[in-house]
């Protein structure tokens, strides 16, 4: 068990805190602010939320704007936690009459003080695994990083994502040291949250559950399996609901969103497969301009099919080098120069893109050398290998970019906390008894 934090750790995290808000703020009212011209999920986001506090049920949201049908359409482009927690703020703003962009800008601030309990958590993981030094470097990393800090500029599901799975990885190490079922019971709810955030995090509880199956070998099979199933049991509760209100009125099969089938598609034509935008998305040349008859899930049905019949007609052999494009994207290993100008179309700047990079590059090194270091100390690290592993499955199935990435962006900053820490610290320098923790935790049994 790792000592609670002391007062000069949480002094020194709240002072990482307010240097965090304070980017993020200056960038929200200079920049985020202003971006009314272009529109992507996050206007998605904003619009479903104001049109379910208006009564218009969990509906397309675009068929009630002006001009359009109102007609109640079955929707679910993308999961739903983002909506339902921005929903409060746009109802209460609609309620006292706030004009639209300044509901807006309040909903930024949520996303903002939801960053910082990403931070915090962020924190914690590394001061769990290599003591305090390395949370608050981890902190000060997230805190600056453009990568991450941006996220919390804008009305995404990044910033929920990067929460979900950190809490997570807390839990599963709460698990290792108190293998009670209410812990279980609490990852597997974080999971589904974090599912019902971004689709792809449906893999976490399983790649964070049935490995338990293995590294418990010391325990019994009993408890072993009961705590796999209560973590399964956890993910049903938060996801359960939302699968079967998508089963209910979706005329195929559906569960977490309808978005796959234009994810795929997408990123399955001629446009793609070569040249150099292979590995990227192209909805303007990949996806018809008018949509097949039927609901969300007929569509997306139909796109999957068109995806795999064109990957069947004769571009199997070119799909491994788009395969290993999308990775390479994902990742930043590949082409990274066209990441500027792709992400600027999703209220990401270029400059910010581009500052990411440099610092990017310099932290997967760290982490690189921060897994070696707990390797040497003996400190199991399996799990933090199950985010990157969910990003590359992502990229796999949809395309390589930059924000993809994400849900492994805090296994970089831990690990590159940790490596710098180790520099940091002075060998042979006689402890005092407030130096913070550096012992190994002893991770999975």
């Amino acid at each position: 068990m790792v000592a609670s934090p002391s007062r000069r750790f949480k002094t020194a995290l709240l002072l990482i805190l307010i240097v965090a808000a304070g980017i993020r703020t200056t960038f929200i009212i200079t920049v985020a602010r202003h971006d009314t011209d272009s529109f992507y999920d996050a206007g998605y986001y904003e619009l479903q939320a104001r049109q379910l506090g208006k009564g218009h049920g969990y509906n397309d949201p675009f068929q009630f704007l002006p001009g359009h049908p109102h007609v109640s359409t079955p929707a679910a482009d993308h999961p739903p936690l983002t909506v339902f927690t921005i929903l409060p703020v746009i109802w209460a703003g609609d309620q006292i009459g706030f004009a639209e962009s300044t509901t807006q800008l309040i909903v930024r601030f949520e996303m903002l003080l939801l960053g910082m309990v990403g931070i915090v958590l962020l924190a914690m993981l590394a001061r769990r695994l290599a003591g305090d030094r390395a949370g608050l470097i981890a902190a000060a990393i997230a805190a600056t990083y453009p990568h991450l800090w941006i996220n919390d500029t804008l009305i995404m599901s990044e910033t929920l994502a990067v929460a979900a799975v950190v809490g997570a990885l807390l839990l599963l190490l709460r698990l290792e040291d108190e293998p009670k079922l209410a812990t279980a019971a609490a990852l597997g709810v974080v999971c589904g949250l974090g599912a019902l955030a971004r689709a792809e995090l449906i893999l976490l509880a399983p790649l964070l559950a049935l490995p338990l199956l293995w590294f418990w070998r010391a325990r019994p099979w009993r408890a072993r399996i009961a705590t796999v199933v209560v973590v399964g049991v956890g993910v049903l509760a938060i996801v359960g609901p939302w699968v079967a209100f998508n089963q209910a009125r979706f005329e195929e099969s559906t569960f977490i969103s309808t978005n796959d089938g234009i994810a795929i598609l997408g990123s399955t034509c001629d446009a793609v497969f070569s040249g150099p935008p292979i590995g990227l998305t192209n909805l303007s040349k990949c996806v018809p301009k008018r949509a097949p008859k039927g609901d969300q899930s007929v569509v997306s049905k139909i796109y999957r099919q068109r995806a795999f019949d064109y990957i069947n007609d004769g571009h199997g052999i070119q799909f491994l080098k788009v395969i290993a494009a999308r990775i390479g994207r994902d990742w930043g290993l590949f082409r990274p120069a066209d990441m500027p100008s792709f992400n600027e179309s999703e209220g990401r700047p270029r400059w910010v893109t581009t500052l990411g990079m440099w610092w990017y590059y310099p932290l997967l090194a760290l982490a690189i050398a921060g897994a070696v270091v707990l390797r040497r100390r003996r400190v199991r690290q399996w799990f933090l290998a199950v985010p990157p592993v969910i990003v590359t499955v992502g990229a796999i199935l949809s395309y390589g970019q930059t924000r993809f990435r994400v849900p492994a962006e805090p296994v970089i900053v831990v690990l590159a906390a940790v490596a710098l820490s180790a520099v940091v610290g002075v060998p042979g320098r006689r402890a005092r008894r407030d130096d913070p923790i550096e012992t190994p935790s002893p991770v999975a049994g």
